[in-house]
């Protein structure tokens, strides 16, 4: 079954509620979803690969320490996905960006892949797929289908918010992916929103498309 972590923090919480807020404006919104992403990141990477050398400090001379060599992919879903990219490649010392972007029917809920620029050859990689949603978990979901049948050896999706329904979905189809989120919502709206939850985060953080 997928491993669903939920990061139950204050700190967290605290900006988790300002992202809820509708009062949040966009310059406000993106910073929030930044800084969240950026924690989320650093708990969902605990187990990255190290090296262990031997450095010198001003004080002291063959000083064993520790330092990461474990290249991360981030794939972001766009176009919300965006928004989580900069604050991930602040903490994480080695990391490469692969975009995929989706385009949903509003009508059905279903999505299509519109750009694809995942390397063709991920045999060996962690790649960490990046959405601030899981609603349905449909779009989720076909990205990580991608992933996986490039080889990719470890999937993480990094997620501020999901929903129930979404998550009961996305275990049923895709075992083994790892979930880090904020919070689980209990319920979907008509329309395919989480509730309570935050609005269109693509609309939040860069307006709405048309």
């Amino acid at each position: 079954m997928t491993a669903v972590t939920v990061i139950d923090h204050p700190v967290l919480g605290h900006r988790l509620a300002q992202l809820r807020d509708r009062r949040t404006g966009s310059d406000s919104f993106r910073q929030l979803t930044s800084e969240v992403s950026g924690l989320l990141a650093y708990e969902a990477l605990r187990d990255l690969g190290i090296d262990e050398v031997v450095i010198d400090t001003p004080v002291a001379d063959a000083v064993p320490v520790r330092r990461v060599n474990e290249v991360v992919l981030l794939v972001p879903i766009l176009r919300a996905g965006l928004g989580m990219v900069q604050a991930i490649q602040e903490i994480v010392p080695l990391t490469e960006v692969a975009h995929v972007g989706l385009r949903r029917d509003e009508a059905t809920l279903q999505s299509e892949v519109y750009l694809d620029r995942l390397p063709r050859d991920l045999a060996g990689r962690r790649v960490m797929v990046c959405d601030p949603m899981l609603a349905t978990g449909g779009s989720l979901g076909q990205v990580c289908e991608l992933v996986r049948g490039r080889g990719a050896a470890q999937i993480v999706a990094l997620c501020i918010l999901a929903s129930e329904p979404g998550l009961a979905a996305f275990r049923g189809d895709h075992p083994g992916v790892r979930v880090f989120c904020a919070a689980v919502d209990p319920q979907l709206n008509d329309a395919g929103y989480i509730v309570p939850g935050l609005g269109d985060a693509g609309d939040r953080l860069f307006g709405p498309p048309d």
